[in-house]
């Protein structure tokens, strides 16, 4: 069967001239294209094609098109674009890429029905809106070191292809007079235009309470400010603000958002899955005592979970072993008790 190409019932370009014009688009060669294109030309006017000819060559002489080709940009700017930086050109949040995210986490039922809720709105927020109706977009994550808070909002931007920037309050925080409540005003401008997921990791500092007795102006200034951005923020991305729940925390904090709930420590089912999950690269005993290695471990937080059994894994790698046993994974546990003991009383010291 002859291959023709629909002009003149005359058999195609040949496969040599074909693999050449492909070739030149790959290495996005121009010259090359307009030279493959005059060969083109010339051979329909070989063939007797005059009209043909006439009218390619008419295309391959027309001026050049002058609209604006886009910027090539790097992925990385592709995702975050223009960043806020402070009067001293200091960046004020610090970014996490899609691929850097976590986003396994082990939740019990209604926490993991938070989370989806959220996520669900946000993806059907067109939906939503011709109703009138808006998404859950201010989150406010409450709960004990370690619990995953963070974790959350990574998860969050995962699963609803956000960029996620991290509000660095080191470089926020300024000694100069009112400059902190500035650099917070250019975050939240940065993006009010933008699909982002922003993150107020650990805000405590700047959302305490406005009654605080050594305060000097400048907290309740700050305070005030994210007040009122919170109150007027409605840009198209997510804001995620995570909080230990100190008690000095102003109270006007928890109207401004759309959802607050709390992660708690993880429960026994929670923490079996924790371990074995974080324990699937290597072989363990198959007599091991799940539940009792979960016992020993209630009341400590998700991310001692991980890091005990990880301690564990590390030992029996070093150590040469191909599985780990009840009894080592036991040690590994109590070590990090003792651990987080002694934290606790140093502190309290």
């Amino acid at each position: 069967m002859t291959l023709t190409n629909g002009w003149e019932n005359e058999p195609c370009m040949n496969a040599d001239l074909i693999k050449r014009f492909f070739r030149a688009i790959q290495a996005d060669s121009e010259k090359d294209l307009h030279q493959l294109c005059q060969k083109i030309i010339e051979e329909e006017k070989g063939k007797g094609h005059t009209a043909l000819a006439q009218q390619l060559e008419t295309i391959l002489n027309q001026p050049k098109s002058k609209t604006v080709q886009p910027a090539v940009f790097s992925r990385r700017e592709k995702e975050l674009g223009q960043l806020p930086t402070s009067s001293y050109n200091d960046p004020l949040v610090s970014t996490i890429l899609h691929d850097a995210l976590r986003h396994h986490m082990v939740l019990d039922a209604k926490i993991e029905a938070h989370f989806h809720r959220i996520e669900q709105e946000y993806v059907a927020r067109e939906r939503l809106a011709l109703y009138g109706l808006q998404p859950r977009k201010k989150i406010l994550l409450y709960g004990p070191p370690g619990c995953g808070k963070t974790l959350g909002a990574e998860r969050l931007a995962w699963n609803t292809g956000l960029p996620l920037i991290k509000v660095r309050f080191d470089a926020m925080i300024s000694s100069f007079f009112g400059e902190s409540a500035a650099n917070l005003r250019r975050i939240f401008e940065s993006v009010a235009d933008a699909p982002y997921l922003l993150l107020l990791d650990e805000c405590d500092f700047i959302a305490k309470s406005r009654n605080t007795t050594n305060d000097v102006g400048e907290l309740s200034r700050i305070v005030n400010t994210l007040l009122q951005l919170l109150e007027d923020y409605e840009a198209p991305g997510l804001l995620v603000a995570t909080t230990n729940l100190d008690k000095t925390l102003d109270r006007a904090i928890f109207r401004r958002f759309d959802t607050v709930f709390e992660i708690p420590l993880p429960g026994l089912p929670q923490i079996k899955k924790l371990l074995e999950m974080s324990l699937s690269t290597i072989l363990t005993d198959k007599h091991m005592r799940w539940n009792d290695l979960a016992k020993k471990l209630l009341g400590t937080s998700a991310a001692n979970v991980v890091q005990t059994a990880q301690h564990a894994a590390k030992k029996a790698i070093l150590e040469s072993r191909e599985i780990i046993r009840q009894e080592e994974l036991e040690a590994s546990i109590a070590e990090k008790i003792q651990e987080n003991l002694e934290i606790q009383a140093t502190v309290q010291i």
